[in-house]
């Protein structure tokens, strides 16, 4: 019995080591990657604002504004709710949900969170930093008070449904039913960032700053605490 303590503590406390060095790790991450997708807004914002690239963000906005219809204002507007804040909380809790009541599991729900709550949490810091006006054409969507730079929603959507189809696809056994759940991941990032830069609420470089920054944060997720990795194979 004192053997199987031993070991039992042992393994405990080199659990308990390993989750502080995973902990450690998210944080530089998520202090890295914050740092340098604000300098880079930063830099957009005032710096390269009245050059070929801002010149290029505003051309595409007012395109787009010009060529509006009532059929693409209710699509994207449809679109743009996938990646609303209270969209993805609500999906956030299902998912908690199920890995607890059906799965039986609580790293499930971990690995989400931990993706949707970094990218918020460094999409506000960006934002505090940048300051970047929204584009100079009518908006369909009411402005929040945070930057255009980057966009939100995109990040968010990278976040949550790159996630959901990495949480999902790691338990699937039907190869059709993977090949769904990524295309759901690629089409509904790249269809709320469309719909963002359509509604007039952000710049190309906006959204693409989304894509980069949701994409990032993931993979640093998935291979810390994601369903591949050492911690994730460590129990439940």
């Amino acid at each position: 019995m004192t053997v199987l303590a031993t070991r039992h503590e042992a393994r405990t406390t080199t659990e308990k080591r390993s989750s502080w060095t995973t902990a450690l790790l998210l944080v530089l991450c998520f202090v890295a990657l914050t740092g340098v997708i604000a300098a880079v807004g930063w830099l957009l914002a005032h710096t390269l604002a009245h050059t070929f690239v801002g010149a290029d963000d505003r051309s595409v906005e007012r395109t787009l504004a010009a060529h509006r219809t009532r059929g693409w204002n209710d699509a994207t507007h449809l679109t743009t709710w996938l990646a609303e804040t209270p969209t993805i909380t609500l999906l956030t809790l299902g998912v908690a949900v199920v890995a607890r009541v059906v799965w039986k599991r609580w790293r499930d729900f971990l690995f989400v969170a931990i993706a949707v709550i970094g990218e918020t949490k460094s999409f506000l810091v960006i934002t505090m930093i940048v300051h970047r006006g929204r584009p100079p054409v009518p908006h369909l969507d009411p402005a929040p008070p945070t930057s255009s730079f980057p966009s939100g929603h995109t990040a968010a959507s990278v976040a949550f449904y790159g996630a959901l189809a990495l949480l999902l696809s790691a338990r699937v056994r039907r190869r059709l039913l993977t090949v769904l759940l990524w295309a759901l991941a690629i089409v509904v990032p790249l269809t709320v960032a469309a719909s963002r830069m359509y509604r007039g609420m952000h710049y190309p470089t906006d959204v693409a700053a989304g894509l980069v920054l949701g994409a990032t944060w993931l993979t640093v997720v998935a291979l810390l605490i994601g369903p591949w990795s050492r911690y994730e194979r460590a129990g439940p």
